[in-house]
């Protein structure tokens, strides 16, 4: 079981090191941020934001979107992994949005993860971000972080997702998962660590396994 005290000074570190905690993703509404999202599954952020900065003016709206044609929507996102079916639950979800929401992004998760492309994540990243309810998107990043540091001990996303906000206080899930996500991308990586770089080096479990073996 994780300390509260070392919980707590683990998330102190991380919000001193990342004092801007948001998405990556670019977006000016929740609409934008809807797609995008959709669009990141096995895809890079930087390549996403490559693909909305011609998707967007040209699908500005849901209702643009739900009249566009397969191949429109296509030819602008073949970058992107799964293009096909991106295209497709692209489409699906504007004419949803326009058919049942009034043209709105849903704020709940149950409605969120009716929508075509969107998962318990997706609905994560679109509630925290689009409309700041507190939730806690479980990417691998988060994942990695959260399991090699110990502040979850899971086996999938769903069991991390659980224990972190067992463990988080409410009021910091949106900042959280931010902070794990960027010190997954700039230290704590897949592949070579930079455990010596770590000010995280005293509270993780994986470190600290690791100087035990030297």
């Amino acid at each position: 079981m994780y300390e509260v005290k070392a919980l707590l000074k683990v998330l102190e570190i991380l919000a001193t090191l990342y004092p801007e905690p948001t998405t990556m993703l670019n977006h000016n509404n929740p609409f934008e941020l809807l797609v995008a999202t959709i669009l990141s599954a096995q895809c890079t952020d930087e390549r996403v934001n490559l693909i909305t900065a011609e998707l967007f003016p040209a699908f500005p709206t849901p209702e643009d979107l739900a009249k566009a044609g397969f191949e429109e929507v296509a030819s602008k996102i073949k970058s992107a992994g799964l293009w096909k079916t991106k295209a497709a639950n692209l489409i699906k979800t504007a004419q949803i949005l326009v058919s049942e929401h009034d043209s709105i992004v849903p704020q709940t998760r149950e409605e969120l993860e009716a929508l075509p492309g969107v998962g318990r994540k997706t609905a994560n990243v679109v509630m925290s971000n689009a409309f700041k309810i507190p939730a806690i998107a479980v990417d691998t990043h988060v994942f990695r972080v959260a399991n090699r540091i110990g502040l979850a001990n899971a086996t999938n996303t769903y069991q991390t997702e659980l224990q972190l906000m067992d463990k988080i206080p409410k009021e910091l899930w949106n900042d959280a998962h931010h902070w794990l996500i960027l010190h997954g991308r700039a230290l704590c990586r897949a592949r070579n660590p930079l455990c010596e770089k770590c000010p995280l080096q005293n509270y993780c479990n994986h470190y600290q396994a690791d100087q035990a073996i030297i």
